[in-house]
């Protein structure tokens, strides 16, 4: 096995990150993960873990764990968020588990990265917070992480998974910077107590509304209310990523939404302004010893609740690529040589799933929706084969010599 007793660099403790570092400890690797936070955390939102990336989870020895925390959504609810009514309802549920196999499951993203670091510790994994990797040099005795300060670390293969705004790719691979995407994200979380009962039903629901959408969930065995708010916006003209907003600002950009949508968003006390960014598709996500993963190779709009899910499946890839590979590049390219065509594909899914959300003009918004409430009403069970290429697929029994 090409990676047992092989000194492993991971740079960036979320979500991939950390699936990456445990898959690899499973497989005898030594595996240091950088993380250039002070600690571990993050700001208060849910995330989504389709049936494809659930098969991840389960493999990594964390199905159990991951079940004591995760919700389980009947159903994903496309509604107008003008009028409130319902447009097409996608089962999930029993529904799901029996196609596919497995759950949708939904997530505070503390608790699922909680999950992972302590699954990554269990499995050996040392975590060094504080440390940011400002560049990596190929040297005669490997590969050496510059950390600031004099202060550098040893490794024979680095994984970046630091995010869409990736240092190591444009440093190692001489990508240029991340480009606004268009959009903007007001994200945030609402105690159950503050709504009305059954203002929104058990499940993921995307209200739609022209050049604007909102999702949410509960979470935590319904005491707490995830929301995404998507904004399509020119520009972003913030210094930052991210930055506290008014909620008024949110409440403002949904005015004359359904009133579950404004119930929702008037309750409201403290809301994250994001960003979307991307940039342009890589030739290539491996260089020498050096390969990405998750955001920092292929970012994803957040109109198909893919993100996690494709980080996770790249961090499962990886390890069963190099473990199976006779030496270390061709494990690296095996993993890039798989894992490219379906991230593509899913990006491409998700820009598709975006302009639909956000029909502006109202014949064709009109038409959007008949069709979308007709194949629900006719055939429910069709709507949710619609998604098998994507739910259906299982890297986990993939052979990692093809």
């Amino acid at each position: 096995m090409a990676v047992s007793g092989r000194e492993i660099a991971v740079v960036g403790a979320g979500i991939g990150g950390l699936a990456a570092a445990l898959a690899l400890a499973q497989r005898g690797a030594r595996v240091t993960v950088f993380e250039a936070a002070p600690a571990l955390g993050e700001v208060g939102a849910g995330v989504q873990v389709g049936p494809n990336s659930v098969a991840v989870l389960e493999s990594l020895g964390l199905r159990d764990a991951a079940k004591a925390v995760a919700s389980l959504p009947e159903a994903i609810e496309l509604r107008d968020g003008l009028t409130g009514r319902r447009v097409a309802r996608l089962p999930l549920g029993t529904a799901c588990a029996a196609r596919y196999g497995r759950p949708y499951w939904q997530f505070h993203r503390a608790d699922l990265l909680g999950l992972l670091a302590r699954g990554a510790a269990e499995a050996g994994v040392a975590l060094r917070v504080g440390a940011a990797v400002a560049r990596v040099a190929d040297t005669s005795d490997g590969l050496r992480l510059d950390l600031g300060n004099g202060r550098a670390a040893a490794a024979e293969v680095v994984i970046a998974a630091d995010g869409v705004r990736s240092g190591l790719r444009r440093s190692v691979f001489g990508a240029g910077e991340p480009r606004f995407a268009g959009h903007v994200a007001w994200r945030g979380l609402v105690p159950a107590a503050r709504l009305p009962p059954e203002l929104f039903p058990p499940a993921a629901c995307v209200s739609m509304g022209p050049g604007r959408h909102l999702v949410t969930y509960p979470l935590r065995g319904g005491t707490l209310w995830n929301f995404v708010a998507v904004e399509a916006r020119a520009a972003w003209v913030a210094e930052g990523w991210t930055a506290p907003d008014d909620p008024e600002a949110l409440r403002r950009a949904f005015a004359g939404w359904s009133p579950a949508v404004t119930t929702l968003l008037g309750a409201v006390e403290e809301t994250f302004l994001w960003g979307l960014f991307d940039h342009a598709p890589l030739p290539a996500w491996v260089r020498g010893r050096v390969a990405l993963l998750g955001d920092a190779c292929h970012p994803m709009l957040p109109f198909l609740a893919q993100g996690a899910a494709m980080a996770l499946e790249d961090a499962w890839v990886l390890a069963a690529s190099l473990a199976a590979a006779p030496d270390l590049g061709a494990g690296l390219r095996a993993y890039e040589d798989r894992r490219k065509p379906r991230a593509t594909r899913v990006q491409r899914a998700a820009a598709r799933n975006g302009r639909l959300y956000h029909l502006g003009a109202p014949g064709l918004r009109d038409a959007a929706h008949l069709g979308l409430r007709a194949a629900s009403a006719l055939a429910p069970g069709a709507l949710l084969g619609r998604f098998d290429w994507l739910y259906g697929a299982n890297v986990v029994g993939m052979n990692p010599a093809d």
